[in-house]
């Protein structure tokens, strides 16, 4: 019964929006957990959330990177959340905006202490750029697990798909840190239901107030 009533809380079909706020200090009482997808804005994030959650609109897009320009929240269930962050690495945008994103995710970052967990999304044509590197190793520094998913994963075959993991596992092997790497694609429903499982067992390992 219990198993029962956990997977119905954490079913991310019902996630719905909460907020988007510009920086921390607007942003809801520093309770529960949440996990916060980060990338570069043409990594295909607010489309995994959209996959993820099995909903078209819910993260919104757009053909223009760099479009989420705020601290989008999501509730997954009480006192769970998803958190879309600014993409970073590629917007057109003025510098002094660049700069505003830059703080508000690294105050979030540095200060959010219901963050249990990080997702990282990357094209799979091209991953792990410098930004990525740099998030990857403030995870490890942070003691804070990070999911890797290498977006677009429909571009390849599934025998490439399985190669562009090993070579970015390989790569990481030098943070030292302990990752999961998902190849992800949105479009073609492709490693949804692995990234939920690894969601869901973060969430469960961290225990809200209530509980």
């Amino acid at each position: 019964m219990t198993d029962t009533i956990k997977k119905a809380v954490l079913d991310f079909r019902k996630t719905k929006f909460v907020t988007s706020a510009p920086d921390i200090s607007k942003l809801p009482e520093d309770l529960g957990a949440e996990i916060a997808i980060i990338g570069r804005s043409n990594s295909g994030k607010s489309s995994s959330i959209n996959a993820i959650c099995d909903q078209k609109n819910l993260a919104k897009t757009s053909r223009t990177p760099g479009r989420t320009r705020l601290i989008n929240l999501f509730s997954v269930t009480d006192k769970r959340y998803l958190v879309d962050l600014p993409g970073y690495g590629y917007a057109q945008v003025p510098e002094n905006m660049k700069r505003q994103w830059q703080k508000s995710m690294t105050d979030y970052l540095q200060q959010r202490k219901c963050l249990c967990g990080l997702v990282v999304t990357m094209d799979i044509r091209t991953p792990l750029r410098d930004h990525d590197r740099m998030i990857i190793d403030w995870s490890i520094a942070s003691n804070l697990p990070a999911l890797i998913l290498l977006t677009k994963a429909d571009k390849f075959g599934v025998n490439k798909r399985k190669e562009m993991v090993g070579e970015v596992r390989t790569a990481l092997s030098e943070f030292g840190g302990n990752f999961k790497i998902i190849a992800f694609s949105a479009l073609k429903k492709i490693g949804i239901d692995e990234t939920r499982e690894v969601l869901r067992n973060w969430f469960e390992l961290t225990h809200t107030d209530e509980e």
